[in-house]
């Protein structure tokens, strides 16, 4: 599950720079690559919010599965 958290991770890095890039100067990276609204572009784009979704769903199963093995209670 650390090889999916990992992608996620890096898929909203992506997805964060290219709406910090719509945000300040008008200019979609995915749009530019992809094509604007073309079926990979959407594919990105929907991927972006999996990822978001699986995160924000995820958080504490997450944290569980990145700490230390010390740190982890015992049962």
């Amino acid at each position: 599950m650390k090889t999916i958290d990992v992608i996620a991770a890096i898929v909203l890095v992506i997805g964060g720079l290219n709406w910090g890039l719509v945000g300040l100067f008008g200019f979609d990276l995915v749009a530019t690559i992809f094509g604007e609204m073309s079926a990979a572009s959407r594919v990105v784009y929907g991927l972006v919010g999996l990822c978001a979704v699986y995160q924000g769903l995820g958080w504490k199963g997450i944290q569980t599965r990145w700490q230390s093995p010390e740190l982890q209670p015992s049962n």
